[in-house]
């Protein structure tokens, strides 16, 4: 059931739920990702970011495709943040069915121009795109380089860029940060801006970051318009802290499966919550 990114994401936005895109970076989690949500019956998005692709090889992407191939719930396999178009060329020849390009960081003219190249050319091999407006918060490698803050999404600028770039998906910016969340600001999430972006463009939209906003606000904004949202670090951190406990236990430890399983399922618990969470469990037989 390997498709795009759109096909999973129309029937989300049509439904009113988001899908979770969970970003693997080794086998081991794309397995468990790939469980749980069939355990779940949840659509699912691969992320995978330009440096955990570094990481795991494009031979690995292989892999990841077969088995969704024979997934019995919607998988996409997504590039997360791609910088350049020659960097999204070389998803689209690995095998991903969904890309992102990212000049959220550019102005505005420019970021509309290099998304509107990726775009026309995607979606002539058939690849779906996300696009990205204003700037999400970051403090970890895979967030935009230098977005210290939140620069909120204006919704005359997402109209404009929707209308000219013709991307699948947005991803804006109403109050999220990639990684932990600073101590010294409060999660918020900025709900009506939420309302008036999606009553004007209508596509699906994206949320980048929330591990640090209360669990009652992503629920709101998977019910009045968010269609998906990345999960990294909370699965990551479940996942990491598991093994860390695993080898301290017994110094003795080596084989990856007596370290592995503890792990995954530490990290499935997570994903399960996010999954019920987004409205995305059962969603699977929609399509």
């Amino acid at each position: 059931m390997l498709t795009t990114g759109k096909a999973i994401l129309d029937v989300a936005n049509e439904h009113s739920f988001a899908v979770p895109a969970f970003n693997i970076s080794d086998w081991a989690m794309f397995k468990g990702i790939v469980e749980i949500s069939e355990e779940t019956n949840a659509p699912l998005i691969v992320a995978i970011h330009p440096d955990e692709v570094k990481h795991v090889g494009p031979d690995m992407i292989a892999g990841i495709v077969s088995r969704a191939h024979r997934s019995s719930v919607p998988i996409a396999i997504h590039w997360d943040h791609g910088a350049t178009y020659d960097e999204v060329l070389t998803a689209i020849k690995y095998g991903f069915t969904s890309v992102m390009i990212d000049g959220s960081l550019k102005p505005f003219e420019e970021n509309l121009a290099l998304t509107k190249k990726v775009t026309d050319s995607a979606h002539v091999l058939g690849v779906s795109v996300e696009g990205e407006l204003g700037t999400i918060g970051g403090n970890d490698s895979y967030a935009e380089a230098g977005a210290a803050e939140i620069i909120y999404t204006d919704p005359d600028d997402a109209v404009t860029f929707v209308e000219q770039t013709g991307v699948d998906s947005l991803a804006i910016a109403i109050g999220t940060f990639h990684g932990f969340y600073p101590a010294h600001l409060k999660p918020e999430l900025k709900l009506d801006l939420l309302k008036e972006i999606k009553s004007r463009v209508q596509i699906p939209l994206v949320l980048h970051g929330g591990s640090g906003n209360p669990d009652d606000e992503i629920r709101e904004a998977a019910r009045i318009g968010i269609n998906k949202i990345n999960i990294s670090t909370d699965i990551k951190v479940a996942y990491h802290n598991k093994m860390r406990e695993v080898l301290g236990n017994d110094p003795k430890v080596r084989e990856p499966n007596a370290i592995q399983p503890a792990c995954i399922d530490a990290m499935k618990v997570v994903a399960a919550q996010k999954i019920e969470l987004f409205g995305a469990a059962g969603k699977g037989s929609l399509y």
